[in-house]
């Protein structure tokens, strides 16, 4: 009689039988034990080059996005640019007339900054989820280079766009780019990666946004970003296109993903319908992942993002005026959101999942909380805050590619992880929709709009209570 094994003997085994399944014998293909130190460092690199990219398309809408409004609100006789400039420069009280004039550029120059942000969460959730399902349909590494293909192409375009509405479709299609990279690169580095070291190449691919954010804020402290100039940061956008190139045909696929299609045709595996992750039993764990990720999406756009405006306001009022105060406060958000991003899976996997994410919340709430009810962009402390703050929403980014893809199996990990991750973006955008349509509401004042916005740090408290804990969970089927 054979001996009865114990539960940790037959997930031992399953191990086992996942890194020895045989392979389809054409030359991509390769089994689980047979892919070379070399070809992981390919995936990881250019994982992280395409998420760091990523990171310079979100960078590009806090930045730039407003500068683009003016200039091309100006371009359709919206706004009167030499007047705003003229009346942003005055050194006396503008007349009753010219300050109302000017309160309704600004206006409506902060609602198409907030359309533009809006772009940018529905683009990328959609993009999550259809660059998703190809990744667990075509393989991970052709989803993750038509990604990046699509973000840069599009952000290219843009250069030579005359209208607020032009400018709006096309950040919308290249912020599908944006969305369909993440859970790719995360699925490929996930799977291509043993269990031991997920920690660290996870914290790895949840710095690169940042790191590319600090880059592009560092850049900006450099060439200015003003409504005449601010075209030359999509040229730097449109730069990955020879990564997305290199990507298609250089970067080996993840070999669970080869294993589970070879299982799928020969007929032994399960059923692998993408859509499953919105049927039972995986809809209550798509929920409370996408519920996750909200927390830090809306906490980042929702929240602590109209900091940079509120500063780029701060910078053009001061005297003398600073137009690179916004680019010192992304920068300074980025920097250690960099170091955040970089330990938050080693945390994660030394205190726990839940109490991580727990403990970031309830930090980053107070520390919201008492940089918008207490200090302005002026301040010498300011940057000091943000800092903080940068920090532990950075976490959340190392935390992210650690848990998503344990929450699902292979057959749908790239469609779950890219659901949860980006349609937590559907609900930032309304978010930020709501919110630039009330700035009559808020009167403009963007520490009202953080204070409301950032109390949602307190609902990732509750949420991580009803998350199931993964610390012991291996990649596998």
């Amino acid at each position: 009689m054979a001996p009865i094994r114990s539960a940790q003997d037959r997930s031992a085994a399953r191990d086992s039988e996942s890194v020895n399944v045989s392979m389809p014998s054409d030359s991509s293909s390769r089994s689980p034990d047979r892919i070379t130190p070399t070809g992981r460092y390919v995936i990881l690199a250019v994982a992280f080059l395409g998420w760091l990219f990523g990171g310079v398309q979100l960078s590009i809408t806090s930045l730039a996005m407003r500068s683009a409004a003016i200039d091309l609100l100006d371009r359709d006789g919206s706004l009167d640019l030499e007047q705003w400039n003229a009346l942003n420069a005055a050194d006396q009280p503008l007349p009753a007339a010219d300050q109302e004039q000017l309160d309704a550029w600004k206006a409506q120059a902060t609602r198409w900054f907030a359309w533009y942000q809006c772009a940018l969460m529905f683009g990328a959730a959609t993009g999550g989820f259809v660059f998703g399902r190809l990744g667990d349909r075509l393989g991970r590494s052709k989803a993750m280079a038509l990604s990046i293909l699509c973000y840069s192409g599009f952000s290219g375009a843009a250069c030579f766009v005359q209208s607020p509405d032009q400018l709006l479709a096309l950040r919308f299609l290249a912020c599908l780019g944006v969305g369909g990279m993440w859970p790719n690169g995360v699925a490929l580095v996930s799977e291509a990666w043993s269990n031991l070291t997920r920690p660290m190449v996870a914290g790895v691919i949840g710095t690169a946004a940042n790191i590319g954010i600090f880059l592009m804020a560092t850049t900006a402290t450099h060439w200015e970003i003003t409504p005449e100039t601010w075209r030359w940061v999509m040229v730097v956008g449109a730069c990955p296109l020879i990564l997305g190139v290199f990507s298609m045909f250089a970067v080996p696929e993840s070999p669970l993903w080869l294993a589970s299609r070879s299982t799928r045709a020969e007929g032994t595996g399960p059923d692998r319908s993408t859509s499953g992750v919105f049927r039972s039993p995986l809809l209550r764990i798509t929920v409370l992942g996408i519920a996750l990720a909200t927390i830090p999406l809306i906490g980042g756009w929702g929240s602590a993002n109209w900091m940079i405006p509120w500063a780029g306001e701060a910078g053009e009022a001061a005297n003398p005026p600073d137009p690179f105060l916004k680019a010192h406060v992304s920068q300074a958000r980025s920097f250690t959101g960099m170091v955040g991003s970089l330990l938050g899976g080693w945390i994660a996997s030394v205190v726990g999942r839940r109490f991580c994410y727990f403990t970031v919340s309830l930090v980053a709430l107070l520390i919201a909380q008492y940089t918008f009810w207490f200090t302005v962009p002026t301040d010498s402390s300011f940057l000091f805050w943000v800092a903080g703050l940068g920090f532990f929403s950075g976490i959340y980014f190392g935390w992210l590619p650690l848990f998503l893809p344990e929450l699902f199996p292979t057959r749908v990990r790239a469609t779950g992880a890219g659901v949860s991750f980006n349609f937590g973006r559907i609900l930032t955008a309304v978010t930020i929709f709501a919110t630039g349509m009330l700035m009559g509401y808020f009167e403009g004042d963007y520490a009202r709009i953080g204070r409301v916005t950032s109390l949602i740090f307190a609902v990732g408290m509750v949420v991580i209570l009803f998350t199931p804990d993964t610390s012991k969970r291996q990649l596998d089927d």
